[in-house]
């Protein structure tokens, strides 16, 4: 997942407001409480970042895509 791609589906999934404020706020616990920003900044693969964002949030899978169901989202590691 690139980082371009992980940003469209963080807009789509939450929102073009409430996005921006989850990757600067929210504490990731799978990811030792660091914000998705912070993971991002670290090093951390989107799709990490992603998923561990998206299971905090409660996402469905299927829903984990945004409005675009053709994206393609790399499974866990």
């Amino acid at each position: 997942m690139r980082l371009s791609d992980f940003r469209e589906a963080a807009d789509e999934t939450f929102g073009e407001v409430y996005a921006p404020t989850l990757l600067r706020e929210l504490a990731l616990t799978n990811l030792d409480s660091l914000t998705p920003a912070q993971a991002l900044e670290r090093g951390v693969a989107p799709r990490d970042v992603w998923h561990a964002l998206c299971d905090q949030m409660d996402v469905p899978d299927e829903d984990r895509r945004g409005r675009d169901k053709r994206r393609v989202i790399p499974p866990r590691r």
